[in-house]
């Protein structure tokens, strides 16, 4: 229900409350801004209200917070005025958004209009379930985001406001706290703002560093997501053989491509090791000579997706990524943990009997692979998972241990497994480029089906391999178009319903 306006009989104005709508997602201090608007209203002269909307859990949807702020409350003439419980679409006079997607769904839920809103909110990203859930990118274009919240909005404030509440040693409510007061859309002095949280007696200092990094960021705002330009990005590694690597990028690739070489290259490193980052320059070096090779697209294509094949998921990785220092200080920093905290990480892990044969020696992982008694009984002991705490000294050892083990890798069944798939799929890539560029680009960003590892993997690859078949039986008779649309339906559905049904409108079976 609407808010209704009041008019004072002395002055015959009509009041009007001030609506504000909050989106924030758990730990993010959303409750704590609300309260201070509130606080801030009750004691300046307004009547105060706030309901709150709980999201889903994890990340699919954020808490709404609702403030009205209604003026007169110091005038005994002013009646008690009826304040809404929720926000109206098309009623809302300022909305602060958290995350960038929360400003989306803002718009989309239609609090956001161009006659009356004004939109503050950060850029930065935390990533909803279903962008990480898609078999291939599904993360929304952040740029297009931007662009469209701009367009949605009477006024439009935006910057990175969790590396400003990281730079202050707060969170992020304080932070949009300070931008609120620097958009000027609220009749109240930074005095009265400031002592607001003085009030509220809970991280002061830290909670003031954050409102004056907002209220200057608002003030001047941040243009967002501008691309560097890879011509001053400056690469100086200590290692001779990177050096090396980086050297023969900028000489035998053209300009054009060879910053995501350069992005391949450091990945396959961080992978494994420069002689595995030279195959890959080899790999493409050769691709490039090919006979259809130089189409510039096709290139792009090749750099990225080889890399992002030879780096792919298997034990080893997941180990390594598990246990490096990086990701203890993120998931700290997540979780707000202080440095006297203890922090217990515990990783869910339910690996296939397949990732534990493919992870050995390819002559043991093959016999072990065989249904004989002890591959019954390993098969039974993995089905259902295990925890292991990687903050405890022995929990950390095993993964420890496994990540080690990428010196054996070429010697593993997975690798000889990927090495081969990947042989097969570079000759498709080949065969089609020397008559059809376009259509050899489209083989190439099949890749993008196969990703991350243990059931995820092995529907991506089951996906991949009814693409290739395609490709092998149509021949050149295949269009680039209908490649696309059959990938984008492999991409859409990782049980490959949407991928039958697209055969069968195309007439593919």
């Amino acid at each position: 229900m609407n808010s209704l306006s009041t008019a004072l009989p002395s002055t015959k104005v009509a009041l009007q409350p001030i609506k504000i709508a909050i989106l924030a997602m758990g730990g993010e201090g959303g409750g704590v801004l609300a309260d201070w608007v509130v606080n801030l209203g009750e004691e300046n002269g307004y009547f105060a209200q706030t309901t709150s909307v709980p999201g889903v859990a994890q990340r699919t949807g954020a808490t709404i917070y609702y403030v009205e702020l209604f003026p007169g409350a110091d005038n005994p003439q002013t009646p008690s005025p009826v304040l809404a419980l929720m926000p109206m679409p098309g009623d809302v006079d300022v909305v602060l958004a958290s995350e960038l997607m929360e400003a989306g769904r803002a718009v989309q839920r239609g609090f956001v209009t161009p006659e009356r809103t004004t939109l503050i909110s950060s850029t930065h990203r935390v990533y909803s379930i279903a962008e990480k859930s898609a078999m291939g990118d599904g993360r929304v274009d952040s740029q297009a985001l931007i662009r469209h919240t701009a367009a949605s909005a009477r006024q439009f404030i935006h910057f990175d406001m969790a590396q400003a509440a990281q730079e202050s040693g707060s969170v992020i409510s304080a932070v949009l706290f300070g931008a609120l007061f620097g958009s000027g859309v609220l009749p109240f002095s930074r005095a009265q703002f400031e002592e607001t949280i003085v009030r509220g007696g809970v991280g002061v200092k830290p909670s003031l560093r954050a409102f004056t990094l907002g209220a200057e960021k608002a003030a001047k705002p941040e243009d967002a997501y501008q691309p560097e330009s890879t011509k001053n990005i400056i690469y100086s590694p200590k290692n001779k053989q990177v050096s090396q690597l980086l050297a023969r990028i900028q000489h035998e690739f053209s300009p054009h491509v060879q910053y995501l070489v350069i992005e391949g290259t450091r990945r396959l490193i961080d992978y494994q090791d420069p002689a595995y980052a030279t195959l890959y320059l080899e790999r493409l070096n050769n691709l490039f000579a090919q006979k259809g090779g130089q189409d510039e697209r096709l290139q792009r294509a090749l750099a990225r997706h080889l890399a992002l094949w030879m780096s792919y998921e298997d034990t080893i990785r997941v180990a390594d990524l598990k246990i490096r220092d990086s990701r203890f200080a993120r998931v700290r920093n997540e979780v707000q943990a202080k440095d006297n905290q203890l922090l217990d990480i515990n990783e869910f892990m339910h690996p296939r009997i397949e990732e534990i044969c493919e992870t050995l020696p390819k002559n043991l992982g093959r016999w072990l692979m065989r249904p004989h008694w002890l591959h019954k009984a390993l098969r039974k002991m993995t089905e259902k998972g295990r925890t292991i705490t990687t903050s405890s000294l022995f929990g950390f050892l095993q993964l420890y241990v496994l990540a080690t083990w990428r010196k054996g890798r070429r010697s593993t069944l997975r690798y000889q497994l990927e090495t081969q798939r990947i042989e097969k799929w570079l000759a498709a890539v080949i065969e089609a480029a020397k008559a059809n560029p376009a259509l050899a680009t489209e083989i190439t960003q099949c890749q993008r089906v196969v990703k991350g590892y243990s059931d995820t993997h092995a529907r991506g690859l089951r996906n991949f391999k009814i693409l290739m078949d395609i490709v092998a039986q149509q021949g050149n008779k295949l269009t680039p178009i209908n490649l696309r649309e059959l990938r984008e339906a492999a991409l859409a559905d990782e049980h490959g319903k949407e991928l039958e049904k697209c055969r069968q409108r195309l007439a593919m079976n």
